[in-house]
């Protein structure tokens, strides 16, 4: 059975999504490094922001990682008080919101029919919002699709944000999440030789857990993936250190 072709998008359309979409694999796939960028106008900050906390409430709870993405993503904009307290404000009610408010979504058409970049920008934004804890399930893809849509882009643009994030982030994260089962698996994830005496060993250990330590992390200013990325290598290193321990034996 053939997959039903996808319309293309519009050619207005079509040159700004590439050009933005090599720009966000340029910037890690960091959203927030994209905005900082590329900037925004100031006029889709109250849609953005609402629109995130609509997303961040698909499961039914807002977690940390929603908040201190949306807390990014007001840093990038170069918020003023007044104007990250607004930015709140607007996340809140989207969170409080069970649908989407008819009249945005009309104002949000036009204007992306006119200059699609901006509302293309806010909708990278808003898929970033959707994946902050890895590849999102139903109900956040939905509610993303539907910010999309009133943004007033054809939804194909989240699948292919996605898709995206899919080949670039998500991929690596899996191959990341594995656990070392043989040896040579965990000396190479701590960079030593089967050769190498345990002290050795234990001394990369201590230095590599060091360098993602959370204390240190605090200190660097890391977008919420970076961080989750240097959980995920924390927890490598560790399982790597408890397999040499248990198998190690001097030549």
């Amino acid at each position: 059975m053939t997959k039903p072709s996808v319309p293309p998008l519009p050619a207005r359309i079509e040159s700004a999504f590439a050009d933005l979409l090599r720009e966000l694999s340029s910037c890690g796939h960091q959203a927030s490094v994209l905005i900082e960028r590329a900037r925004l106008p100031g006029w889709y900050r109250k849609p953005l922001f609402f629109l995130l906390g609509y997303i961040a409430k698909a499961d039914g709870r807002v977690m940390d990682a929603d908040i201190r993405y949306a807390e990014s993503l007001m840093k990038a904009l170069k918020l003023s008080t007044r104007q990250r307290k607004k930015a709140i404000e607007q996340f809140r009610r989207g969170k409080d919101s069970d649908h989407l408010p008819l009249g945005q979504g009309v104002v949000l058409r036009l204007m992306s029919r006119v200059w699609p970049s901006p509302a293309l920008k806010t909708a990278i934004c808003l898929c970033h919002g959707a994946q902050v804890m890895g590849q999102p399930g139903k109900t956040r893809r939905y509610r993303c699709e539907d910010a999309v849509d009133q943004l007033g882009l054809p939804t194909t643009v989240s699948d292919d944000i996605f898709e995206s994030y899919a080949s670039k982030v998500w991929i690596r994260s899996s191959q990341s999440a594995n656990k070392p089962s043989t040896y040579e698996q965990a000396c190479l994830i701590l960079g030593v030789t089967r050769r190498d005496d345990l002290e050795t060993v234990k001394r990369t250990y201590r230095k590599k857990v060091s360098a993602c330590h959370p204390d240190k992390l605090a200190q660097q200013n890391l977008t919420p993936s970076e961080v989750a990325m240097a959980k995920d290598q924390l927890l490598r290193y560790q399982q790597a250190w408890d397999l040499i321990k248990q198998r190690h034996r001097p030549l």
